[in-house]
């Protein structure tokens, strides 16, 4: 089984230090950083399952940060911020993190979405290693490669976050098909919606920038109102 390691970037010792103690006790390994050019160089050099990533940090900040590694690599990053505004949450799931809590946090909570994270991604990397034959869907010019962990439109690659290939996925496996912001919340996070479920909005928004035509007039993932999303078979 893969060793899970953790990179906290966190300028307050006190709360890195929370973090890495209650991770510990669940098996969980971390560093800490505490600047956000040093974590970008920690992500290049080490094997990390998953980011914690506060906004306000000295070098580049939390987003700067966030941006940086999904060039890189495609593990999870969560901010974890006492910044709650929408604004600031939108942001940083557009930026490709897939998830965000708030401080001040319960440290139980913490630690069930970084397992949940960490499962869900070394779920994928085992799937992608042992399948032989890639595992596709195709339809109407879209072609989502499970396996590979890539979508194509029309033969162009889309480049997509974990999460937003996750949500895609499942849609897609279950066409014509509703799902409520909660459902899709409890499906991709495995975990309750805990009032997040701002966070698919913004994940379906980015889904639809990058593989619609027109997102006014979706093709593939359309808005049930009142109700949730559904993907058109």
């Amino acid at each position: 089984m893969e060793e899970k390691k953790v990179l906290i970037v966190e300028d307050e010792q006190a709360i890195a230090e929370l973090e890495s103690d209650y991770l510990e006790i669940d098996g969980i390994e971390s560093d800490i950083v505490a600047d956000g050019r040093m974590a970008v160089d920690m992500v290049k050099r080490n094997a990390y399952s998953l980011v914690l990533l506060d906004i306000m940090l000295p070098g580049l900040n939390g987003f700067e940060v966030c941006k940086k590694i999904r060039e890189i690599k495609d593990i999870p990053i969560l901010f974890v911020s006492a910044r709650k505004s929408d604004v600031d949450k939108i942001r940083g799931l557009g930026l490709g993190a897939d998830d965000y809590i708030t401080k001040p946090f319960s440290p139980s909570e913490l630690v069930a979405r970084v397992k949940a994270h960490i499962n869900r991604y070394l779920r994928l990397k085992g799937d992608a290693k042992d399948d032989p034959v890639n595992d596709v869907i195709e339809i109407r010019g879209l072609t989502i490669d499970k396996t590979a962990h890539k979508v194509f439109v029309n033969g162009q690659e889309k480049i997509l976050t974990t999460k937003e290939f996750d949500i895609l996925s499942f849609l897609a496996q279950n066409p014509n098909r509703v799902y409520s912001k909660e459902d899709l919340f409890n499906k991709i996070w495995d975990m309750d919606a805990i009032g997040e479920v701002a966070t698919v909005t913004v994940h379906i928004k980015k889904i639809r920038e990058k593989i619609e035509k027109n997102e006014k007039e979706p093709e593939f993932i359309e808005t049930i109102w009142g109700v949730g999303y559904r993907f058109k078979g």
